[in-house]
C-alpha cells in the first residue's frame, strides 16, 4: 500500500507540475503529459517495475474516450460520413498500409512481417490528435473534420486487421503462441482452433457486442434508473464499458474497439447524455495517466544503442504519412491551412499499434527485438506530435491569402462611418438612412458589398483598419464610427487607432461577449453593445409574459435588468485583467458573485413592490367590487 501510494503521488505530482507548464508555453496538454512520464520513468528511474501493470489500467483512457466518440455518432450519422469514411479515410489506411509495406520488404523482411508492420503504422493516434484538436478548437474546422473522419475509418479499420492477423501467423508459430498463453478456459478454447478459427471468433465477438449494446444494455439501464441513485447510475455506465472490454479482451480484441462499437449502437439512446457525464471525469483523468505511461515507457536503451537508425525510422514514418495525407488533401480538395492541419495532424503512429504489436508478438508474426524498436518508434512519433501541430500553426500564419481586388475609392465622406456590414450593421445601416441621415459603409467582403448594391444601398470595400481607407472616408470629419467587424481583435484594433487620432470621436462597437466589452472599454469605445444582449433580453421578456407576470410587469423587469447588469459590467471592467481568463482572476469571480447576488435582490424587490402596489390599490375605498363581478 505504501508503494502504491507513493507512486501515485508522484504520478499526480508530476502531471499538476508539467502539464500547467507546457499548456502556458503553448504547447498543449498532450505534451506535458508525455514529458512528465519521461521525466519519471527515463530521465530519474523514479517510476518502477508496477508500470505495465499501470499502463494497462491507463489504457482504459482510451477504451472511454472511443465510447464516448461512439455516443456521438448515430449510425445515420455513420452513413452520411460514409464518403469520407471510404474515400479519405479508406484511401489513407490503405495507401500508406502498402507502401509501408514495401518499404519495409526492401529492408529484407518477410512479407507476413512486412503487412503486420504496414498495417500498425498506418494508424494514428486518436488519443493524442483529438484531444489537442479540442484544445485549440480546430475540430469544427475542414481540416479538423477530415481529421476526425480518417481517425474514425482507422478506428474501425483495427477490427478487420485484428481478425486478419492471425492469417500472417508463420507455420507452426501458432503452436509456441498457445504454449505461452494463459490457463484460462476460453483461451485454451480460441487457441486449439486453426487461424480461419480466430478470425471467426473475433469476427463473432464484434457481432455479439453489437447485439448486447441493442438488446440488453437499454433495458438493464431502465432497471437501473428506477433506483434514483447517481452513483449507481455511474455504476451502470462504467460496467458497460469495463464488461465489453473485459470480453473483447478475452478473445483477444481490442477493448477500444468493443466499446466503440457499442458507443455507436446506443448513440441514439435515451440515456446518451447521462452516460456522457457519468464516464467524462474517468476518461479525463486516465487519458493523462495513459500519455504519461506512454512517456514512462519509452525504452532509451534502444535509442542510446541504435540512435541514429531510430530517429531516421521516425523521420521516414513521419515523412510518408505526411506525404500521403498530402497527396489525399490534394485529391480531396483541402485546402489553406486546413491541408497543412490534415497533413500535420495525422503523421504520426497511434496507440492501437501498441494493441497491434503485441497481438503480433503473441501470434509469434514479430520477433521481439523488432517488436521492440517498433514501439519506440511508435512512442518517439507519438511524442512528437504536439511539434507538429506547432508546426501547422507556424504554417498558418506565414500563409497569405492571395492578393484581393484593390479597394473601392471613395467618391464622398458622410459624418457616419459604418465599420463592418454584416448581420448587425446591416441593420444599424437600414435605421440610421431610412431615419434621414447618410452614412459611409466599408466593409471588407466583397461579396456582401456587392449584395448590398443589388438592393439599392451604397458601400465600398475595403479593410475597415486601414488608416489610409479610413482616412478617405472622412475619419478626420466624421462624428460617429459604428465598428462591427467580424474579428474582435480588428473591432478591437479600429476602436483604439480610431480614439487616438479622434479623441472628440463618438464610437459605437459590437462586443463578442462580456470580455470584448472590456477590451473596447480599455480601447476607448463610448457606447458598447453585445451582440446577442438585447435580443436575450427580449426572449426573456417572453418567457416572463408567459410564465405569468403581466406585459407591463415583464417589460419593468427587463428594464432593472438591463439598468443594473451595465452598471454591473462596469463595475467588472475596473477588476479585469488583461491577458488572465476570467476563471483564474479571483477577484473578478469574487466581485461577479456580489453583483449577481444583488441584481436578484433588486429584481425581487421590484417584484415585491409591484404586488404591494396591486394588493393596496385592491384596498383602497371606492375599489370594492360589488354584485357579481366580486
Amino acid at each position: 500500500m505504501e508503494s502504491f501510494l507513493f507512486q501515485a503521488t508522484l504520478y499526480l505530482l508530476a502531471m499538476v507540475i508539467a502539464v500547467p507548464l507546457a499548456t502556458r508555453a503553448g504547447l498543449g496538454s498532450v505534451l506535458g503529459y508525455l514529458i512528465a512520464g519521461i521525466l519519471i520513468g527515463p530521465v530519474t528511474g523514479l517510476s518502477g517495475a508496477e508500470m505495465t501493470d499501470l499502463q494497462h489500467f491507463a489504457e482504459f483512457g482510451v477504451v472511454m474516450m472511443l465510447f464516448l466518440i461512439g455516443l456521438e455518432l448515430e449510425p445515420r450519422a455513420l452513413w452520411a460520413m460514409r464518403d469520407k469514411l471510404i474515400g479519405l479515410g479508406g484511401l489513407q489506411v490503405l495507401v500508406t498500409m502498402i507502401l509501408v509495406t514495401a518499404i519495409v520488404m526492401t529492408m529484407g523482411e518477410d512479407f507476413r512481417v512486412s503487412l503486420a508492420i504496414g498495417m500498425t503504422l498506418s494508424l494514428s493516434s486518436t488519443a493524442i490528435v483529438l484531444q489537442t484538436l479540442n484544445e485549440k478548437r480546430l475540430m469544427q474546422t475542414a481540416g479538423g473534420r477530415s481529421s476526425f473522419a480518417v481517425l474514425l475509418t482507422q478506428d474501425i479499420a483495427v477490427i478487420p486487421m485484428l481478425a486478419l492477423m492471425p492469417l500472417l501467423a508463420l507455420p507452426g508459430a501458432r503452436a509456441v503462441a498457445k504454449a505461452g498463453h494463459g490457463d484460462h478456459v476460453v483461451a485454451r478454447v480460441i487457441d486449439s482452433l486453426p487461424a480461419w478459427g480466430v478470425t471467426v471468433i473475433t469476427l463473432a465477438a464484434v457481432a455479439f457486442t453489437v447485439l448486447i449494446g441493442h438488446y440488453l444494455v437499454r433495458p438493464l439501464f431502465r432497471f437501473v434508473q428506477g433506483a434514483r441513485l447517481r452513483e449507481v447510475n455511474t455504476a451502470m455506465a462504467l460496467l458497460i464499458v469495463v464488461g465489453i472490454a473485459s470480453l473483447m479482451n478475452l478473445v483477444g480484441l481490442s477493448p477500444a474497439l468493443g466499446t466503440f462499437l457499442a458507443g455507436v449502437v446506443l448513440a441514439d439512446s435515451e440515456f446518451k447524455h447521462e452516460m456522457e457525464s457519468d464516464i467524462e471525469p474517468f476518461k479525463g483523468l486516465l487519458m493523462g495517466l495513459f500519455f504519461i505511461t506512454v512517456g514512462a515507457g519509452i525504452n532509451f536503451d534502444v535509442i542510446t544503442a541504435q540512435p541514429a537508425n531510430i530517429f531516421a525510422l521516425v523521420f521516414l514514418l513521419v515523412a510518408l504519412k505526411s506525404a500521403v495525407l498530402y497527396g489525399l488533401s490534394v485529391l480531396f480538395k483541402i485546402r489553406g491551412p486546413d491541408r497543412s492541419l490534415f497533413t500535420l495532424s495525422l503523421a504520426q503512429a497511434g496507440e492501437f499499434g501498441f494493441v497491434l504489436v503485441s497481438f503480433a508478438v503473441g501470434q509469434r508474426i514479430l520477433p521481439n527485438a523488432l517488436a521492440e524498436k517498433l514501439l519506440v518508434v511508435i512512442a518517439l512519433s507519438m511524442l512528437i506530435t504536439p511539434l507538429l501541430f506547432i508546426l501547422h500553426e507556424q504554417i498558418g500564419l506565414r500563409l497569405r491569402k492571395p492578393p484581393g481586388p484593390d479597394p473601392d475609392a471613395i467618391d464622398e465622406q458622410q459624418p457616419i462611418i459604418i465599420a463592418g456590414v454584416g448581420r448587425f450593421g446591416q441593420v444599424v445601416n437600414r435605421l440610421v438612412t431610412m431615419s434621414g441621415m447618410r452614412t459611409t459603409v466599408l466593409d471588407a467582403d466583397l461579396k456582401t458589398i456587392q449584395l448590398m448594391r443589388t438592393f439599392g444601398f451604397k458601400g465600398y470595400f475595403g479593410d475597415p483598419t486601414r488608416p489610409d481607407l479610413l482616412a478617405a472616408a472622412g475619419i478626420n470629419q466624421a462624428r460617429v464610427l459604428v465598428a462591427a467587424l467580424d474579428g474582435r481583435e480588428q473591432t478591437t484594433k479600429l476602436v483604439a487607432y480610431a480614439r487616438r487620432i479622434r479623441p472628440d470621436l463618438h464610437i459605437v462597437a459590437r462586443a463578442r461577449d462580456r470580455t470584448h466589452v472590456f477590451d473596447l472599454y480599455r480601447a476607448g469605445a463610448n457606447d458598447i453593445v453585445r451582440e446577442m444582449f438585447d435580443s436575450s433580453l427580449r426572449a426573456g421578456r417572453y418567457v416572463l409574459e408567459n410564465a405569468g407576470l403581466s406585459a407591463f410587469e415583464a417589460s419593468e423587469l427587463e428594464k432593472l435588468f438591463f439598468k443594473l447588469d451595465r452598471a454591473a459590467v462596469r463595475d467588472l471592467a475596473q477588476v479585469w485583467k488583461p491577458g488572465v481568463p476570467v476563471e483564474q482572476n479571483a477577484e473578478y469571480i469574487a466581485r461577479t458573485k456580489e453583483l449577481n447576488a444583488e441584481l436578484e435582490a433588486a429584481m425581487m424587490e421590484q417584484f415585491r413592490r409591484r404586488g404591494e402596489r396591486d394588493e393596496s390599490d385592491r384596498e383602497a375605498p371606492g375599489n370594492e367590487k360589488t354584485g357579481p363581478e366580486a
